[in-house]
């Protein structure tokens, strides 16, 4: 009987640029990497530390480069994780065989380290401080840690618009406006910015050189699938969940204009029947909503100036609505499920079909085989695609075919760890 390849995964690890040893290759018990969003993607590789011979072996020693490549036999693996050596956790149990755990993470734990005091701006004589606009101060956190950050052309476009300074009476406005880093670390700044220009924050480990490119990526430039997944084929298991419970309706912030001395009150909500912002706006500082939507309102404390006000109730705002529909899942091993991938799912109905982001993926290889589980989100860019043009199709008279599951004698032929 002919085996299909599809279930013949192959790991490669490279240490210290170098491929890893046959023996600890044999020793490797269990293979897991999580990558995802914001904090720092992880890579634990557990190891049967027979007879103690990893125990104080220097092959994996603190901040040591660690690279994990994935796929199946005949292709050529993909890089899954690149990072370095943040620590090890030995185990000696009473029964069985002792283990080591050696654990990595991605530069972006560099990031969370620093937390210096600072300001981001330039002085322009006769008009001021005037601040540095945050594609500059974004990427000027990655590089001073050795990353290479990249913007996407809309994310650019889009920052630039929600950072325009406009022509105020008041001298002191581009001072107020002016980013400080204060008591918060470089990682937690970078994340505060992605939030307010709609960007997520990435590592592409894929890309050359590995684990060096951070990718500061707009959801809205990248709507097309990159998986297709159907429940009772590719898709082992599912779990969508919606809920209002914790959800704002709307952000609410004082704005100030100097040169007409006026505060106006602007509240900022999202109507998902009609799929579209809904902004209202009030003199002095109140709630120009009515009042049974009091307790799903949330007011900043700031005042904020026309010049900031856009993009810091977006970034309060939108992490929000994309919040309201996620759902986590598992399928066989695929290296294509990354973070900030696109999930096209079917036959799981309307309301839960269609494209959902990938927020955080785990590759796990062990004694079961390589598998991928996955948390993934609805977000508000889907919600100019339609249901049928993403694959969402209701369900016909309430019924699903019954799954189909995988060969159970394919299935079997998953290759060991470490083969």
């Amino acid at each position: 009987m002919s085996i299909a390849p599809n279930y013949a995964p192959e790991i490669r690890m490279q240490i210290a640029g170098r491929p890893a040893p046959a023996a600890l290759r044999g020793s490797i018990t269990s293979v897991s990497a999580t990558c995802g969003f914001g904090d720092a993607d992880r890579l634990e590789v557990i190891l049967a530390n027979e007879g103690l011979r990893w125990l104080d072996d220097d092959v994996m020693r603190l901040d040591t480069p660690i690279e994990l490549w994935l796929g199946y036999s005949p292709e050529e693996p993909e890089r899954i994780f690149a990072g370095e050596v943040v620590g090890s956790q030995a185990a000696f149990p009473s029964s069985g065989i002792p283990t080591l755990t050696v654990i990595a993470q991605d530069r972006r734990t560099r990031l969370a380290a620093a937390s210096p005091s600072r300001w981001f701006g330039v002085k322009i004589p006769q008009i001021g401080i005037m601040p540095l606009p945050d594609v500059a101060v974004a990427p000027l956190l990655a590089v001073e840690h050795g990353l290479l950050p990249t913007i996407d052309p809309l994310g650019s476009l889009l920052s630039a618009a929600l950072s325009a300074v406009e022509a105020v009476d008041d001298p002191t406005m581009g001072q107020r406006i002016v980013r400080e880093q204060a008591g918060e670390t470089s990682l937690d700044l970078l994340k505060r910015i992605a939030a307010e220009n709609a960007w997520e924050i990435v590592i592409d480990h894929k890309a050359s050189p590995g684990g060096l490119v951070l990718s500061l990526m707009s959801p809205g430039a990248h709507l097309a699938p990159d998986v297709t997944l159907r429940y009772g084929h590719s898709l082992l298991d599912f779990t969508p969940r919606v809920s209002t419970v914790g959800q704002i309706a709307r952000v609410t912030a004082r704005v100030w204009i100097p040169s007409l001395r006026v505060e106006l009150t602007i509240s900022v909500g999202y109507d998902w029947d009609r799929q579209a912002l809904d902004v209202q706006i009030a003199p002095g500082f109140g709630r120009p909503v009515d009042d049974e939507k009091a307790k799903e309102v949330m007011f900043l404390d700031e005042a904020l100036s026309p010049a900031n006000a856009a993009r810091v109730v977006l970034g309060k705002l939108l992490p929000l609505l994309n919040r309201r529909i996620t759902a986590t899942g598992s399928c066989v091993g695929n290296a294509a499920i990354r973070a900030g991938h696109v999930l096209r799912i079917e036959g799981v109905g309307e309301t839960y079909g269609g494209l959902w982001r990938v927020t955080s993926a785990v590759q796990t290889v062990d004694s079961t085989g390589w598998h991928t589980t996955f948390d993934v989100r609805k977000e508000i860019w889907f919600g100019s695609i339609p249901p049928t043009s993403q694959g969402a199709v209701r369900v016909q008279g309430g019924l699903l075919s019954p799954p189909v599951l995988p060969d159970p004698i394919r299935m079997q032929t998953r290759s060991q760890p470490g083969r």
